[in-house]
């Protein structure tokens, strides 16, 4: 299982988003991917974070690279993943 791939939900680890999930959208470089919540489900805006900054979790939903929030929203709900993705994560004092 590739931990860093298109449609991998992650939670945040680090920022003043931690403990929320999200979903990869596109992979910059080695060190740098581009997430999204959306914002109006989980509350992270699509931005650019540090591969360092995220924790991959088993689950993957289907999308294209660079899918918009509506798509990203609607491959969540179609998977049964909206409870899952709302749910905040207590991030570990271990993890930094």
């Amino acid at each position: 299982m590739p931990a860093i791939e298109i449609g991998r939900i992650c939670v945040k680890t680090r920022g003043r988003e931690a403990g929320r999930k999200c979903v990869i959208v596109d992979i910059i470089d080695e060190n740098f991917v581009l997430v999204t919540g959306p914002k109006t489900l989980t509350g992270v805006r699509r931005r650019r974070v540090n591969i360092d900054h995220i924790e991959p979790t088993s689950k993957k939903i289907d999308i294209e690279k660079g899918a918009s929030d509506e798509e990203v929203l609607n491959a969540i709900t179609s998977a049964g993943l909206t409870d899952y993705m709302r749910e905040p994560v207590k991030i570990e004092a271990s993890l930094f």
